[in-house]
């Protein structure tokens, strides 16, 4: 598309909106933004993509929306993780490609899935008072202010009628640093932690690149575990670790039958260090923590 078109072909195309946020759904906060959207575009298909991002984590809610966006449908994807809410940072609606907009606050949440996407061809700010509710909430904004913008714009509206435009290179970005190489394998970090205990890490599965059974140490600041690289979690006996690719492309540490998270006490955030080793200490239990070790962080070999 060109600077000079109007976009209302891309909303056109947008029978489709998806939802994500930090909402929960012990409160009411994400059905009434299904009202708020249902008043104005009645019948667009609201697919809610996750409203269990933890509260506040900007990171997580933009790896999990940018993890979603290739499998969805020509959308506008409207994301709130806002902790700023109420502050001067800008709500948003960038335009990527003709198949996708997305909706959110202007934190950098929105920026992997735009990469994800091809990338922001123009982006406007949402400042025109005649696609919000009044009074606008201070404490508020996914209803007051994202969920109707998003709602109009899967209703037709020209994404350039909601505000002045502002230039990709003004937006507030969120980058992953990625695996960091070390002697006999990489530094990362912990990017989330799934239902089922399984630590998605912030590395692509070809940052290792051992064999299916190669031992592996895994080490955080609370001890050292012994894993295996693996292909599937049934690689690995019942409750041992395994170091396999997720469905997203990352690294994971998992426990077959088991929950990782309960052994590595290991949260998003958490720092973690992968060495391949020529074997696991004959003393290690499978996938657990060396006697030796247990309790205590051990200097990097």
């Amino acid at each position: 598309m060109s600077q000079g078109q109007d976009w209302a072909v891309v909303a056109r195309r947008a029978e489709t909106m998806t939802f994500l946020s930090d909402y929960g759904l012990s409160d009411p906060f994400v059905g009434v933004c299904h009202g708020v959207i249902a008043r104005i575009a009645p019948r667009a298909r609201v697919i809610d993509l996750t409203h269990g991002v933890p509260a506040h984590d900007i990171r997580a809610g933009a790896v999990m929306l940018a993890d979603c966006v290739a499998y969805m449908p020509p959308a506008v994807h409207l994301a709130v993780v806002d902790p700023g809410v109420g502050t001067a940072r800008r709500g948003l609606v960038l335009v990527c490609g003709a198949d996708a907009l997305l909706v959110g606050p202007d934190n950098g949440l929105l920026w992997p899935a735009a990469e994800a996407l091809g990338g922001v061809e123009v982006a406007f700010a949402l400042e025109n008072p005649a696609y919000r509710l009044t009074p606008v909430s201070r404490t508020f904004h996914g209803r007051d202010i994202f969920a109707p913008a998003a709602a109009h714009l899967a209703a037709g509206l020209p994404p350039s009628r909601l505000g002045p435009a502002i230039a990709p290179t003004d937006l507030s970005r969120l980058t992953l640093p990625g695996a960091v190489p070390a002697a006999g394998g990489f530094d990362t970090t912990v990017l989330l932690v799934d239902r089922f205990g399984n630590l998605s890490l912030d590395a692509r599965a070809t940052a290792l690149g051992l064999a299916a059974g190669a031992p592996v140490e895994l080490r955080t600041p609370a001890g050292r575990w012994w894993a295996r690289a693996a292909g599937t979690f049934a690689d690995v006996p019942p409750g041992s670790l395994a170091l396999l690719e997720d469905s997203s492309g990352r690294l994971a540490v998992a426990m077959n039958g088991g929950r990782a998270v309960d052994v590595l006490a290991a949260t998003a955030g958490t720092p973690l260090a992968v060495r391949a080793r020529p074997q696991a200490p004959p003393t290690a239990p499978r996938g657990g923590v060396p006697p030796a070790a247990a309790g205590g962080f051990c200097g990097l070999a």
